[in-house]
């Protein structure tokens, strides 16, 4: 069960890797703490000696301001709701921030965390794959583009048969019985033998959970998995995706090494992944 979340509060104008974490906390019941980084300012190395320290510290000032602003709205939102929350402000560097919220998230039973918003110079939202490696935990990254909270009329599961596809199977699980609908879909570079059903086992076992199962495999010949996901996502209205971070089919169907990459960069759909 998801009874303690870990989320990385944007300091955007909106925060919608929060909004997302809250209101899974509450269709789970779960507690939540929201965590803002201030940011230390960066400064090249070249020329440390050309800034006054003015410049720095009103810079740190500023980062610390848009934490509190986040922790604030954050807090808000959780009242008003009804949530059981807390949150922390942690000063950091940027390259150092995802791995101290993947050792955090150790002790949650998931981490959300946002999708940085394209042409910024600079990140408002921890997304590295520290977070993924360090935490041992599910982690759900949440598109910049998300306008909703949770919703699960229909689950996408990405399957290679990789120990990182059933950890993430099994880690996504307490969505998966509350979906109406899950798709099992398998990504892989041929069509299957006429006496072959992929899927079919994994199928089997989620269906004895009492799941909605549906298998369907994409063939994608020019291994473009990327593109074959996310189209697959859009043309079924798929709510969330789950998938194994990292691993590497021994069928080679399903390179997940640069397919992770590419989804976390142009994804459109809420993704749960597990490592």
């Amino acid at each position: 069960m998801i009874k303690d979340i870990i989320v990385n509060l944007g300091l955007g104008v909106r925060d919608y890797a929060g909004h997302y974490a809250l209101s899974v906390a509450e269709i789970f019941g779960a507690h939540i703490l929201g965590v803002a980084f201030a940011y230390d300012p960066i400064i090249p190395g070249l020329v440390m000696g050309g800034i006054p320290p003015s410049f720095i510290d009103s810079q740190r000032a500023e980062s610390e301001k848009k934490s509190r602003i986040a922790i604030g709205r954050f807090e808000q939102a959780a009242k008003r709701a009804g949530i059981s929350a807390e949150s922390l402000a942690i000063s950091t560097s940027i390259s150092d921030a995802s791995e101290q919220l993947g050792r955090m998230a150790r002790r949650f039973d998931l981490a959300v965390v946002g999708q940085p918003e394209p042409e910024k110079s600079m990140p408002g939202e921890v997304f590295d794959e520290a977070v993924l490696f360090e935490s041992g935990r599910p982690v759900i990254m949440v598109p910049y583009i998300q306008q909703q909270g949770l919703k699960l009329d229909r689950v996408m599961v990405c399957w290679d048969g990789s120990r990182a596809a059933t950890r993430a199977i099994a880690d996504s699980m307490p969505f998966l019985q509350k979906a109406k609908q899950v798709d099992i879909v398998i990504v892989a570079s041929n069509r299957a033998k006429s006496d072959e059903i992929p899927g079919a086992d994994l199928g089997q076992h989620l269906a004895r959970h009492g799941l909605e199962v549906n298998v369907k495999r994409l063939v994608a010949p020019d291994i473009d998995v990327t593109s074959a996901v996310l189209s697959y996502a859009a043309d079924s209205s798929s709510d969330m995706i789950v998938m194994g971070g990292y691993g590497h089919s021994r069928l080679r169907e399903f390179v997940l090494g640069g397919v992770t990459r590419g989804i976390l960069a142009t994804m459109t759909v809420p993704t749960l992944m597990s490592h």
